[in-house]
């Protein structure tokens, strides 16, 4: 009797409770705790290869790998920390990633004293104003268009006024590429909370828009094990090795077999995104070979400047433009994708910018 009393009673406090401290859907709840498990299952494996002696374990792999667990600890506790903040939060997190990156892209290379004023208006002004533009959401979609022609316009002219004409055009060129990849491109990852998404039997998603934040989960979270899977199947499988003087890592076979397991996991966590279980494997497949676009990309940049690393932020991966250039090549494709196919709104415009985005990496 005092149960059935009290059971509504319960219910409601569960269910206020949930909403007051979980600010997540079910569905991205279950895949962070899913993500926890496999963090908890991989630390205690890497402590259990410390443990092990030498001879049946390659200490130097151990170690990386341990390392590796411990920067997708931190990676995963940030990128959480800014989804419960909220969508402000997660663009501001994007925003502090952003402008770190830009600074490990532009501390990597030498630069000249008429250099500085464009570099304050870059860091200074432009990064957060691009972030400012994706948080306000406005109709126009401005962070698409403003910050390149922005910055392809007044950074040549501003470097110029410091009437230093000593590798101009190469050192124009070093700001605006960092610009490109470090803040525009990985600004429509948490563009992503933004999206009006519908499934793909055309339905809405959801109302407030609070399961994107599962699928800017799943994307972060697929190119992440792309890279990791890529090196490995790599070192496990690889012969041809796709260049060899950029990144002897980086090899045909890993890249075919990482595609092929994206897949796999990308229909594996369909459920928590608005595609069917095959298109979710055909977007991981995409988001793949951006990440590998993005990865060989940068290593060519390391190799142009004699650097092994980007920077020395996170223990056991460098810089944080180390852990991130997959994703900045990655974050345009998913979102365009995502937005012609599943807001029922996409452009012409969106469907070409995908086009040559993905098309430009293999030509």
């Amino acid at each position: 009797m005092l149960f059935e009393t009290l059971h509504p009673f319960i219910l409601g406090f569960m269910e206020g409770t949930k909403k007051s401290f979980i600010p997540f859907d079910n569905r991205t709840a279950w895949l962070i705790a899913a993500v926890m498990i496999l963090l908890i299952i991989g630390s205690a494996v890497g402590k259990l290869l410390e443990r092990s002696s030498e001879e049946r374990f390659n200490s130097a792999v151990v170690r990386s790998f341990n390392q590796r667990i411990r920067s997708w600890w931190l990676m995963c506790a940030i990128l959480i920390a800014g989804l419960v903040i909220g969508p402000t939060g997660t663009v501001v997190l994007f925003g502090m990633i952003a402008f770190w990156a830009l600074r490990e892209f532009i501390t990597m290379t030498p630069t000249r004293r008429g250099d500085h004023r464009a570099l304050f208006w870059v860091l200074v002004i432009f990064t957060p104003l691009q972030f400012v533009l994706v948080g306000l959401n406005d109709e126009r979609q401005m962070f698409k268009v403003l910050l390149p022609i922005i910055a392809a316009l007044f950074v040549p002219m501003r470097i110029a006024l410091a009437n230093d004409e000593k590798r101009y055009l190469e050192r124009s060129a070093k700001i605006l590429i960092g610009i490109l990849i470090c803040v525009y491109a990985l600004s429509f990852a948490p563009a992503l909370l933004y999206l009006e998404i519908v499934d793909s039997s055309g339905n809405l998603w959801s109302e407030d828009q609070s399961a994107n934040k599962g699928l800017l989960f799943f994307f972060v979270l697929i190119t992440q094990l792309n890279d990791v899977m890529q090196f490995g199947w790599g070192k496990l499988i690889g012969r041809n090795v796709i260049a060899s003087r950029i990144n002897t890592s980086r090899t045909v076979e890993g890249v075919i077999a990482a595609a092929a397991s994206s897949a796999l996991l990308g229909a594996l966590f369909s459920w928590v995104t608005p595609f069917a279980f095959w298109q979710a494997a055909i977007i991981a497949v995409v988001v793949s070979l951006t990440g590998f676009a993005g990865g060989i990309t940068m290593s060519a940049i390391k190799r142009d400047r004699g650097v092994r690393d980007f920077g020395t932020l996170l223990q056991g991966h460098a810089g944080i433009l180390d852990r991130i250039d997959s994703l900045c090549f990655a974050a345009p494709v998913f979102f365009l994708v995502t937005e012609f196919f599943f807001t029922g709104h996409g452009t012409t415009v969106d469907t070409q910018a995908v086009v040559i985005w993905v098309t430009s990496f293999f030509i």
